[in-house]
């Protein structure tokens, strides 16, 4: 759910940024990454929009296909039914919950929500739900029942609607019973459903100390259970959660590409603006997502020439990389909110490609793995101005990648930092001794990426 105040800060311009641990961060994660997440990749799943018919159902035919491409999370955007008074358009929003554990007649019933579980298992795949604790519906279940777990506006005596969200209300978490009752649904549907975890909406609005216990009781049924909150707090990631949204990191991209900052900011973020989180957490990187497509315009509308690049960027960068459904086949419209508005699969392939060259890159080689533990390390160029040459380095494997933020094609050179050898070069069959090749040349808003 879209909130301004997510909207982050930009930090002090830096300097060189070295592959060293970060020794200002002394904080450590206690957060337990399961082992298959420190490569992964995530996919967010509109199930209303993903397909004409909108159920899970007939979003279980695209598995296989999100097999291929490299998925290994889905992470499914509110299931649950919507609320119906002050409902915002014909079909609501998916963040205004109505009843914690039942499922949304829309999408299907939870058998076949299970049977989708079910199979992205045995594909491999790991699931996770959007689950929203803040608030519910006005109509909610909870609401009629338990009327004294919300907090109450003194003026109107109703429900508080937290920022501009007019369809729903404000949970009370200084009352014991419906913290109780709040894990109680999430163990529900981890019992019931098998799913691996949960994306938590707006989750620096709820008390960390709840996110604690909950977490805490939730490994003991599903002991590798994965936590991303939708937010940029270092406090939530000390112990509850194993990911959160970059959206400094996102931003960065956003006004680079628009004029609005140049590379500066960008060195600026991998300098102080990482370090702000404790070691061993995991990042969010993305240029798209439910909110930034329907409210804020397509990456196409905001990145521009420079889509494919800041797609390449997020894969290079640590953390995780997001694919907002559609993405993957270069899908260019906004999705209406509350209304159906079916995805056209029928994009551009070359985006198919592209995704499915970084996440093989992504997976086989470990120097890109997601948790936070170096700084990536600059290559000095005599283009600094426009280019950024960032390697990433673990045990003996070694990524180098070269981006041109310029308009125009730019031949440099780099000072040091070369390690000696041979190596791959992405999406080309032919090898490149970079001891030797002292001049490259990328062209306006290209990248390169070499590893070995």
């Amino acid at each position: 759910m879209k909130k301004s105040t997510l909207l982050s800060l930009l930090f002090a311009t830096g300097l060189m940024f070295g592959c060293k641990a970060d020794i200002n961060n002394v904080a450590i994660s206690e957060a337990i990454h399961p082992e298959w997440s420190k490569n992964a990749v995530i996919y967010e799943v509109n199930v209303r929009q993903f397909t004409k018919e909108g159920t899970f159902e007939s979003f279980m035919g695209h598995l296989p296909r999100l097999k291929e491409l490299g998925v290994d999370i889905l992470w499914f955007m509110p299931v649950h039914p919507i609320g119906e008074i002050d409902r915002k358009g014909t079909l609501g929003s998916y963040y205004s919950i109505k009843d914690y554990k039942a499922v949304n007649p829309e999408f299907g019933d939870i058998e076949s929500f299970r049977a989708v579980v079910n199979v992205a298992h045995i594909l491999g795949m790991k699931v996770i739900i959007d689950w929203v604790a803040n608030h519910t519906s006005r109509d909610a279940v909870w609401l009629t029942e338990h009327p004294d777990w919300y907090i109450i506006d003194t003026l109107t005596n109703k429900p508080v609607a937290p920022f501009d969200w007019s369809d729903v209300a404000k949970l009370d978490y200084s009352k014991p019973e419906m913290r109780e009752a709040m894990l109680d649904a999430m163990i529900y549907w981890v019992k019931e459903t098998g799913i691996d975890g949960f994306r938590c909406d707006v989750a620096a609005e709820v008390p960390v100390d709840f996110w604690e216990n909950a977490v805490n009781k939730l490994r003991e049924i599903q002991p590798e259970l994965f936590m991303l909150a939708e937010g940029e707090s270092p406090e939530l990631q000390m112990k509850a959660f194993n990911m959160y949204y970059s959206w400094t990191f996102h931003h960065i991209m956003n006004n680079m590409a628009q004029g609005k900052s140049n590379l500066d900011s960008l060195r600026s973020y991998i300098n102080k603006g990482m370090s702000r989180f404790p070691m061993n957490t995991i990042s969010m990187n993305f240029t798209s997502n439910h909110d930034e497509n329907s409210w804020n315009g397509t990456e196409f509308e905001r990145l521009g020439s420079q889509v494919s690049q800041m797609a390449a960027l997020t894969f290079i960068m640590p953390g995780m990389p997001l694919i907002y459904n559609g993405q993957e086949a270069g899908f260019n419209r906004r999705l209406q909110f509350f209304e159906k508005d079916s995805i056209s699969w029928q994009g551009d392939k070359s985006f198919t490609e592209l995704y499915k060259g970084l996440i093989s890159l992504k997976k086989s080689n470990i120097a890109l793995d997601a948790p936070y533990e170096f700084k990536p390390q600059e290559l000095l160029t005599d283009k600094g101005e426009s280019i950024l040459v960032i390697k990433r380095v673990k045990e003996e494997n070694i990524v180098i990648a070269m981006f041109n933020f310029s308009s125009e094609s730019v031949s440099f050179s780099v000072n040091d930092g070369f390690d000696e050898g041979t190596y791959k070069q992405f999406n080309q069959s032919e090898t490149i001794d970079l001891k030797t090749q002292a001049i490259f040349e990328i062209e306006p808003f290209g990248f390169k990426i070499f590893y070995k």
